[in-house]
């Protein structure tokens, strides 16, 4: 907490990305990356963007994308090329821009999440997809946050419901296409525990029940097209069509053929608005 009482969200996400570094973290970024190149390559597009936890850990790196971003919220001498320094509600990039969004703990490191949520949904373009990340409230690593009494690493961040995460996309004109969760190791750092995963995998059904430590959502932007409203006519603009046995004569009166045709070229106008 800051001296305001106001949570400090840019010390615990740097907590969090050291936190990354240790043997705990690496083995879930490794589960993370398998998870993320399971969905992205099967896609393809232009510009992928990823945003939330740091330009030091990227995934998706081997998808079918022209090009490749990255956003880390601050900035360093050693950020490379093609990596953007913007905090996540608030993307310097234009809208319908991004054919792929890889929010990685965006949510649960963001003051603003709901608002991070609608950035992504502003630069992604019709037809394309967010892969989201965040930790699962619901599993063993949702107990430990709880019973934690320090805010450092993972223990920092929201730890969001799928559900809710679920109805925010929905709100934004999404359709979840795929949800699951993973990584059952428990949350503490140690080879000889990291090596019960295998027999948490076994007890958890083979990852088919939601407790694993984070949730992967896939969902795809739908763009609705308006509905045509029907013309309304105007008894000065209308042409009565021939009666029976005269297609194709002119009920044109002599002296008004140019206002004639024109009424005719303005029905035909507005049918094709």
């Amino acid at each position: 907490m800051s001296p305001t009482g106001e949570v400090d969200y840019s010390a615990r996400h740097d907590s969090f990305e050291s936190w990354f570094r240790t043997p705990l973290g690496q083995a879930l970024f490794a589960d993370q990356r398998a998870c993320v190149e399971h969905h992205a390559s099967k896609l393809s597009g232009a510009r992928q963007l990823q945003v939330g936890l740091s330009h030091r850990f990227p995934l998706a790196t081997a998808t079918d994308f022209a090009q490749r971003i990255l956003t880390t919220p601050t900035w360093n001498p050693e950020i490379p090329d093609g990596v953007a320094v913007c905090d996540a509600d608030e993307l310097p990039f234009p809208g319908d821009s991004i054919d792929l969004v890889i929010l990685h703990h965006t949510a649960d490191f963001s003051p603003h999440p709901h608002q991070a949520l609608r950035e992504a949904s502003r630069v992604l373009r019709g037809e394309g997809v967010v892969l989201l990340l965040g930790f699962n409230p619901f599993s063993l690593w949702g107990l430990r946050k709880l019973i934690s009494r320090h805010n450092g690493g993972p223990w920092g961040g929201r730890f969001m419901f799928k559900r809710r995460m679920e109805d925010w996309l929905r709100l934004l004109d999404f359709t979840v296409e795929s949800t699951g969760s993973s990584f059952f190791q428990v949350p503490l750092q140690g080879a000889v525990l990291n090596d019960r995963a295998g027999m948490m995998e076994r007890l958890c059904g083979n990852r088919l029940l939601p407790v694993g430590a984070y949730y992967c959502i896939l969902a795809k932007k739908r763009v609705y097209s308006g509905i045509r409203r029907k013309p309304v006519w105007q008894n000065s603009k209308v042409i009565s069509l021939p009666g029976r046995g005269t297609v194709g004569a002119s009920r044109i009166h002599p002296g008004k053929g140019r206002s004639g045709n024109r009424a005719v070229l303005n029905h035909k106008h507005v049918e094709e608005c």
